[in-house]
């Protein structure tokens, strides 16, 4: 743990006057909470933790910041994989959790504008009310904020569908480094004005200038959703299962998981294993059957898979309440696997190249790490995997992760021999900025950090997030 950093006692009280006295917390188990986020590599050591409620104050507290050369930490839900929202420097943590209110719905527009701190699971919930949908979902829905999916370009379960978070931001307002305001887009769909500034600000993690408010584009519900989960041979099974639904029916997920990973979420007693046959590899696939004919074509697509060897065992749901049963196998393995320690890499290609990038990403795994329990698990219908290697009882944090960062760069290699990303959905934050360079070209993180120079001139937004200037 590092020394605790005394915040200048003028700046405290310049803080105060901003957001109020109640909206303030430098005690050790606040500075701990939320200076940090999911991650273990980093221990946290923000200076102070401020709780504005209004872009205005975020505003002040930026100026603020510059005046007295004082970094900032955005802090949302604090769900990330990637210490994105870690703290560990000193740093003004600014928390968004009292900027949690929906502002206006428009429903000719289908579109709802909502402050940064609003919960993705609140959203969902809104818009549900209003006869709407938002699709973007994860199993960390109930407690990640909108503000940190925007600046991370979350993705999720829903993706081959309906795309990463950015699809859904038709306008942000932002408090840039230099402490303007700027409102991107005002929630037009066409707007042919030059740059579009606001996809800068998505997945930017905080670093060009916080998101304070954003207008959200909704979508009409789906109906009569259906889930197979079906069990597979090996990866080479996966593919093959994927096109064939894929050429008939309209997916809205198609996600993967290991045995290990459906043996770890049984483990815990909530649910039950969906058919008798254990299988190395098991694959959920979600899709809209409102009519007859479309439940006939999943059962005979299901049929062919079977002859074909490419599926060993299967079942559908037969209700709601079964549907909600079967994605909880999916949905589980993070919290699941959280006390095994997992060091965990978020890798993306393009779903072309997905078979013989397991296999060689699976080889280097197996020849690394023959010792240590390995769970795959991810969204491979839009080519992105999950990687979660699980800590040995007998080694250290620091020993394990050492062990990892070991193999990190053979995996990496990999990534970019495909023209990947060291990074699907979780952000580069610090765990992912060393390996940057290999889904990155020198040029365009040049051009990134004179970005980040123009937004952010004295370097106070999030520094030591993405690359070090």
């Amino acid at each position: 743990m590092n020394a605790p950093v005394t915040i200048a006692p003028e700046l405290l009280t310049q803080l105060t006057q901003i957001v109020g006295e109640n909206r303030i917390k430098t005690d050790a188990d606040s500075l701990e909470n939320w200076g940090k986020d999911h991650t273990k590599h980093f221990d946290p050591n923000p200076s102070v933790i401020v709780f504005p409620s209004s872009t205005e104050q975020v505003q002040a507290i930026v100026k603020l910041a510059n005046q007295f050369n004082v970094a900032i930490t955005p802090s949302g839900g604090r769900t990330g994989l990637s210490a994105g929202a870690v703290a560990a420097n000193g740093e003004i943590v600014i928390s968004f959790d009292k900027m949690n209110q929906i502002l206006e719905f428009y429903p000719a527009d289908r579109m709802v504008r909502i402050q940064a701190g609003v919960v993705t699971e609140q959203l969902q919930n809104y818009a549900e009310e209003q006869g709407m949908y938002y699709p973007v979902d994860f199993a960390s829905a109930g407690s990640s904020q909108m503000g940190g999916n925007i600046g991370t370009n979350a993705g999720g379960i829903k993706v081959i569908k309906y795309g990463m978070t950015r699809n859904w931001v038709l306008g942000l307002t932002v408090v840039t480094g230099k402490g303007d305001v700027l409102r991107l887009n005002k929630g037009m769909i066409k707007n042919a004005t030059g740059y579009a500034m606001q996809h800068l600000f998505i997945g930017g993690e905080g670093t060009l200038g916080l998101v304070t408010e954003a207008e959200i584009k909704l979508e009409r519900a789906p109906h009569d959703l259906q889930v197979l989960v079906l069990g597979v041979p090996d990866f080479d099974a996966i593919m093959p299962v994927l096109h064939a639904f894929q050429s008939k029916i309209d997916l809205t997920a198609f996600e993967f998981f290991g045995e290990l990973a459906m043996q770890k979420v049984l483990d815990r007693g909530h649910v039950q294993r969906p058919f008798e046959t254990e299988c190395p590899f098991y694959v959920l696939l979600e899709f809209e059957a409102p009519y007859e004919p479309i439940m006939d074509a999943a059962m005979e697509i299901f049929e062919h898979c079977m002859e074909q060897g490419w599926v060993l065992d299967g079942v559908m749901s037969q209700s709601l309440e079964q549907v909600q049963s079967l994605w909880r196998l999916r949905e589980d393995i993070s919290e699941t696997i959280a006390p095994f320690t997992p060091y965990k890499n978020d890798i993306s290609v393009l779903i072309t190249h997905v078979p013989a990038f397991i296999k060689e990403i699976d080889a280097i795994v197996e020849s690394n790490y023959p010792d240590f329990e390995i769970c795959w698990f991810g969204h491979i219908g839009d080519g992105n995997l999950h990687l979660n290697i699980l800590k040995p009882e007998n080694l250290s944090k620091d020993e394990f992760f050492a062990k990892c960062q070991v193999v990190n760069k053979y995996v990496f290699e990999t990534v970019k021999k495909y023209d990947g990303s060291i990074s699907a959905e979780h952000g580069v934050g610090m765990t992912k900025k060393p390996y940057l360079d290999y889904t990155r070209s020198a040029e365009e993180i040049e051009y990134m950090k004179a970005l980040k120079k123009v937004f952010d001139p004295n370097g106070v937004m999030n520094p030591g997030k993405l690359f070090d200037l």
